[in-house]
């Protein structure tokens, strides 16, 4: 039975996984681009299962909107407000659950004299032990710390002696070791561009100063979390040929091994690829992917696809921990849930 029939038979009307579209990224780059309308607020139902992570009537609203490119959503408890990134604005910002608005870092990837459109910006964010805050640049092709003031400061920028192509998405695992992506999106040429030093796109690990590659083989590493346990190292591979989320082992010393698809949606026909990737605190994995934000069981089961009115492009939660901010398109959304975020 295709996706669309259950959709319906569920009561909602799919219509971004139904008709054709303009796709949510190719083997360049995501885009930001609004979807053909979809039923706002809907929960596709895939598995009975996901009714106790999410309700099916569980509304997705619009938060605030008429950014550019959102991403990255990290909740601040201390200020109770969300900061996220906008990629192609190349600004970051922090949010209010009442929608306000404040600019925090203009220039926030960097400068650059990319064409309009390009994914200069900052992206990836995580909250290191001491409450400062991680950030990925796509324009200076590094990842510096946020100190309180909002001055940076190099974290890393270089393997082997050469740049990094573009830090996307960041991660911390065992013993506070910091993971990190880093395909090509920031440089304007991408693979090609004569800038790239590096000849793969890979997943990094930062421990004790030292900086290796951990997963070298994907296209297009995009989005990475743990599982709970720390066990399992989930890794979005954002290639439209190849449109797979990975696990991977972890073992005591954080190094990776038996990498292995947990979830193809390659042949899925609706429109987007895997991006940012979070998980609950049952395991459930919540990554944003083709037609919505996919729930998968810690078994791989897609248990249903949290559909918002612009294509997903990463999800974490805030407020009370059961509130999941999702960035999509031009916009910051929200919808409850019933278990709350790890």
């Amino acid at each position: 039975m295709s996706r669309c029939v259950l959709a319906l038979l569920t009561g909602v009307v799919l219509v971004a996984g139904c008709q054709p579209g303009e796709e949510q990224g190719s083997t360049d780059a995501p885009t930001g681009e609004a979807q053909p309308p979809a039923a706002s607020g809907s929960v596709v139902v895939l598995d009975p299962a996901i009714e106790a992570l999410v309700s099916p009537d569980a509304v997705v609203e619009e938060v605030s909107g008429g950014f550019q490119f959102t991403e990255a959503p990290l909740w601040r408890p201390t200020e109770g407000r969300l900061w996220f990134s906008d990629v192609v604005g190349n600004v970051l910002r922090a949010l209010t659950p009442d929608g306000e608005v404040e600019v925090l870092l203009e220039e926030a990837g960097g400068a650059s004299m990319a064409p309009p459109g390009s994914y200069i910006g900052p992206n990836g964010m995580v909250a290191d032990d001491d409450g400062t805050v991680l950030l990925a640049q796509h324009a200076n092709r590094q990842i510096v710390r946020l100190g309180p003031d909002l001055e940076t400061t190099v974290v890393v920028d270089r393997y082997d002696g050469m740049r990094l192509n573009s830090p996307n998405d960041l991660a911390l695992g065992p013993g506070g070791a910091l993971y990190f992506t880093d395909p090509p999106y920031g440089l304007p040429g991408q693979d090609d561009d004569p800038a790239k030093e590096l000849d793969f796109n890979g997943v990094f690990r930062l421990a004790d100063g030292q900086v290796e590659p951990i997963v070298t083989d994907l296209t297009r590493p995009n989005g990475l979390t743990f599982s709970p346990d720390m066990q399992t190292l989930y890794v979005a591979n954002s290639d439209e040929v190849q449109r797979v989320l990975m696990a991977y082992d972890v073992a005591e010393d954080g190094s990776v091994s038996n990498g292995r698809v947990f979830i193809d949606a390659t042949a899925d026909p609706s429109p987007g690829i895997f991006d940012g990737v979070k998980v609950d605190q049952q395991g459930n994995v919540y990554a944003a992917g083709p037609g919505g934000v996919w729930v998968i069981a810690p078994d791989g089961r897609h248990l249903g696809t949290i559909v918002a009115p612009q294509a997903a492009a990463n999800v974490g939660w805030g407020d009370d921990g059961l509130t999941l901010y999702i960035t999509a398109g031009t916009s910051v959304y929200r919808i409850r849930t019933n278990v709350p975020g790890a």
